[in-house]
């Protein structure tokens, strides 16, 4: 089993900074692709960012909306997503949660995982 854990979020004024990680316990043999999602009230969950394995080039991928302003990023050593969020907008405002998909051993498995989400709120 593999249990991933958002930290990071917070209040923040527009055009402040905040860095969001995502991290990753269990009998954990490789990470491969993990995305950083959001959803504010009302509205359905949006993908933000994904990262891809390291073996595949650690390839990014952002929504129009955040490019140019959120990077992700990944520390494979510490089982580690991170996600730096600049010049935050108030529609920026959402819980933010990570997904991943994560190779075991013991048991051998191949499975997707979330997060249970960090508050992000950005104030006008």
């Amino acid at each position: 089993q593999v249990q991933l854990l958002e930290s990071g979020g917070g209040l923040v004024q527009a055009g402040g900074s905040l860095s969001l990680s995502c991290a990753a316990f269990g009998n954990i043999f490789s990470i491969n692709t993990v995305g950083w999602y959001r959803q504010a009230p009302g509205k359905q969950r949006e993908l933000v960012a994904s990262i891809t394995s390291i073996t595949s080039g650690s390839s990014t991928n952002y929504a129009d909306y955040v490019k140019g302003r959120f990077t992700i990023s990944r520390d494979d050593a510490k089982n580690t997503v991170y996600l730096q969020m600049n010049s935050l907008k108030p529609e920026d405002t959402a819980v933010y949660t990570c997904n991943a998909e994560v190779v075991t051993i013991n048991p051998t498995y191949i499975a997707d995982y979330w997060g249970q989400g960090t508050q992000v709120t950005v104030s006008s």
